[in-house]
C-alpha cells in the first residue's frame, strides 16, 4: 500500500536558534523541541524532567467537589462502596487503583464490579445496578464508564444507590442524574487537560481525597504504574498531564514492579538482568516509591510500545474470554506468588485470544475478498453472528491495515447486533456513528474508536447509511496511509551525543511520537539481504556525501531489495534506535518506508 511522505512545517528559525544556543543542542534537536511547542530553556527543563508537582489541582474538574464530599461522607460513615468499571485494561487498572486506595486508607467496606462483556455489555449494566442494591451497597464509583449511562442511574436513584461517574468518552447533551459527574469533555467543564484516561480520572479522585483527608501525597504515587498501562493501552495523547503520569508510571515499573506486572511480564521475554533480584528491590523512599535511578530490573528498558504490546493485551484478554474480575485479582494482589498464579491463567488466556483473532480476522478478510460490494465500498462493515464478541475490536483493526478506510466488525449479542469500530487518521468515527444514531440502541466511544450495537431487522440500513456519511466525509487523502516525518536530515548529524538527547523526548506515543526523519540520497553496501518473511536487513551509507555507515531493518520492504542490490540510491524515512547485542550497544535505522526514484 503506497503510503505518503507529509513533513512537518518548519518551526520558526529564530526561536530554533535562540533554543539551540541556550541548551547547547544542535539545530535539528532544537527543532524537535519547538514542534513540541518547548521554546524556552525553562519549557525544556519542564519537557525533559517533569515534575508530579506539575500536575493539576484535581478541584479544578467540574463535580470533584461533589464527588469528594460524597466519598468523604461515605468513608467517615463506614458505607459499603462498590467500585465499578469496564473490563477493558483502563476499566480495569482504574479499578484496581481506587479499589486499593480505599483499602489502603483503611475503608475495609468495598467490593469491585466488572460487567460481563458478553451477558452485560459494555458500562454501567441494570445487571450492576441490581447487584449494587441487593448487597446493599450505597455508593458506587463508576470508572472509565457511565456519561451515557441516564437510564441505570435513574434505576439507581430510585434504589437509592449513589453514583460518582468517573469517565472521559464523549457526553451527550444529557447527563445522568448522578451525585457527581467527573468527565474533563463535559462542556461545562474547565479542567484545563481533556485527555485523561479513565484510571487517569480515577487518580484525581484518589488525588482530591488525598488533599483533603491530609494524606501523604507520596501514598499515591504507587499507583502510578496503574495510570501508565491505562495511557499506553488506551491511546491517548501522551502530552500535558499523560506526559508526566507516564514518565514516573514508566519509571516505577522498571524499577519496582507491582506483583501483577512483574508476573505479567514474565511471559513476555523481558527477563530479570539477575535470577538473584528480588521483586520490588529498588531504593525505596517513603511507601516504597523512589524517583531516584537505579538500574532497570529487567534486560531493557520497558517503554509505552511494551506497555502497549505486551502488558494491555495479557490483561485485555480476561475480559475477552472469561472475566475481568481475574484482570483486577492480578494488579490488587501483594504477593507474587499469587500473582504467578493467576498471571499463568491469564497468559493461556491470551493464547485463546490470539488464536481466536487470527481466525476471525481470515474469515472478515474472506469475506471482503469475495464480496465485490465490500470491496469497491469506501467504509468496512463485515458481520458474522459467530464471531466472538472479544476479539473484534481488534480485527477491526487487522482490517484497516489491509483496508485503509473506517471499519466496523459485527457479531449477534443478547438478541441484538453488536460491533466495534476503528477508524483512520483525521476521520471520525464517533461523528459518523452518531448520524446513524436513529438505527442505534447504544453507542459510545472516541474519534478513533467506538462501540455500538443495533437491532439485527436495523443491519442492513445501518450499512447504508454508515456508507453513505462516511463517502461525504473522506477525502481521498485519507485513503492514503500517511508517515508523518518530522525532520529531513543527513545522517553525518547522527551521533551517540545526539541520540543521548534524543531518547530523553520519551516516554513516546500520540502527541508525541518517536521523531521520524527523512534521508534522501542513500545506498546500501552492497551487503544488504533479505532476512525472515520480507524484511531488508541493511547498512546504509550516502551515496554522494562522507558519512559513517548505519546499520538498518526494514520490515515487509524486502520487495525493494532488487533494486536497493543494485547499488542505486534512494530515499528512506526511519526512527534511530538503539540495538543492544552480546552487551554491544549501536545506533540503528528502524525503516518505516521506502521510496525510489520517480523514474523507477
Amino acid at each position: 500500500m503506497q503510503k505518503r511522505w507529509v513533513l512537518k512545517e518548519r518551526g520558526d528559525p529564530g526561536k530554533v536558534a535562540a533554543l539551540a544556543a541556550e541548551l547547547k543542542i544542535s539545530a535539528v534537536l532544537a527543532e524537535l523541541l519547538v514542534q513540541r511547542e518547548v521554546y524556552t530553556f525553562e519549557e525544556a527543563r519542564n519537557f525533559f524532567r517533569p515534575s508530579l508537582d506539575q500536575l493539576h489541582d484535581p478541584f479544578l474538574m467540574k463535580d470533584m467537589d461533589k464527588a469528594v464530599e460524597r466519598l468523604i461522607k461515605a468513608i467517615d460513615s463506614k458505607e459499603k462502596i462498590l467500585v465499578y468499571g469496564d473490563y477493558d485494561v483502563d476499566g480495569t487498572t482504574a479499578v484496581s487503583l481506587v479499589y486499593n486506595f480505599l483499602r489502603e486508607i483503611g475503608h475495609e467496606k468495598v467490593d469491585y464490579y466488572i460487567p460481563d462483556r458478553y451477558s452485560e455489555g459494555y458500562g454501567i449494566s441494570f445487571k450492576g445496578v441490581d447487584f449494587a442494591n441487593d448487597e446493599g451497597f450505597s455508593l458506587v464509583i463508576a470508572l472509565d464508564c457511565g456519561i451515557k449511562a441516564i437510564e441505570k442511574i435513574k434505576k439507581a436513584n430510585e434504589y437509592g444507590v449513589d453514583f460518582i461517574i468517573c469517565d472521559h468518552h464523549r457526553p451527550d447533551d444529557q447527563l445522568p442524574e448522578a451525585v457527581a459527574v467527573l468527565d474533563a469533555k463535559r462542556p461545562d467543564c474547565n479542567y484545563p487537560f481533556k485527555e485523561l484516561s479513565g484510571c487517569g480520572v480515577g487518580f484525581k479522585l484518589i488525588q482530591a481525597i488525598a488533599s483533603q483527608k491530609n494524606i501523604d501525597p507520596e501514598i499515591l504515587h504507587k499507583y502510578l504504574d496503574l495510570v501508565v498501562v491505562s495511557i499506553a493501552s488506551d491511546i491517548v495523547p501522551i502530552t500535558g498531564e499523560n506526559r508526566i503520569l507516564a514518565y514516573f508510571g514508566l519509571r516505577l515499573i522498571n524499577q519496582n514492579p507491582r506483583p501483577g506486572f512483574e508476573a505479567i511480564l514474565r511471559y513476555s521475554n523481558i527477563l530479570r538482568k539477575s535470577e538473584n533480584t528480588e521483586v520490588n528491590s529498588a531504593p525505596a523512599t517513603g511507601n516504597g516509591v523512589s524517583w531516584e535511578d537505579p538500574p532497570c530490573i529487567f534486560n531493557r528498558e520497558l517503554t509505552i510500545s511494551d506497555m502497549v504490546f505486551l502488558v494491555g493485551p495479557r490483561i485485555n484478554a480476561a475480559g475477552r474470554i472469561e472475566s475481568g474480575r481475574n484482570s483486577v485479582k492480578l494488579l490488587v494482589c501483594e504477593n507474587i506468588e499469587e500473582a504467578d498464579t493467576i498471571a499463568c491463567q491469564i497468559n493461556d488466556f491470551n493464547t485463546t485470544r490470539r488464536d481466536l483473532d487470527a481466525n476471525t480476522t481470515d474469515m472478515a478478510l474472506d469475506a471482503i475478498k469475495t464480496d465485490a460490494r465490500l470491496r469497491e465500498a469506501c467504509s468496512t462493515v463485515v458481520y458474522n453472528k459467530d464471531w466472538h464478541k472479544g476479539v473484534i475490536g481488534i480485527v477491526a483493526s487487522r482490517l484497516i491495515e489491509a483496508y485503509y478506510r473506517p471499519t466496523i466488525v459485527l457479531t449477534s449479542s443478547n438478541g441484538l447486533v453488536t460491533g466495534s469500530a476503528r477508524s483512520i487518521k483525521d476521520f471520525d468515527i464517533y461523528d459518523a456513528i452518531d448520524a446513524c444514531s436513529e438505527l442505534l440502541e447504544h453507542f459510545g466511544g472516541h474519534k478513533y474508536a467506538a462501540g455500538l450495537s443495533l437491532k439485527p431487522e436495523n443491519l442492513d440500513a445501518f450499512i447504508e447509511k454508515f456508507e453513505e456519511v462516511v463517502k461525504k466525509g473522506l477525502t481521498e487523502e485519507m485513503l492514503s496511509p500517511e508517515v508523518e516525518i518530522d525532520l529531513k536530515i543527513n545522517l553525518n548529524e547522527i551521533g551517540p551525543g545526539f541520540y543521548k538527547v534524543l531518547k530523553q523526548f520519551a516516554p513516546f506515543g500520540p502527541g508525541n511520537m518517536s521523531p521520524v526523519f527523512q534521508t534522501d540520497g542513500v545506498i546500501d553496501n552492497g551487503y544488504g539481504r533479505i532476512v525472515g518473511k520480507n524484511h531488508l536487513k541493511l547498512t546504509i551509507g550516502h551515496h554522494e556525501i562522507a558519512s559513517a555507515p548505519f546499520p538498518a531493518i526494514a520490515f515487509q520492504q524486502g520487495d525493494h531489495f532488487n533494486y536497493i542490490s543494485q547499488g542505486k540510491p534512494f530515499s528512506i524515512c526511519y526512527h534511530i534506535e538503539e540495538n543492544d547485542w552480546n552487551n554491544q550497544k549501536s545506533l540503528q535505522l528502524n525503516i518505516k518506508d521506502i521510496k525510489l526514484p520517480e523514474k523507477e
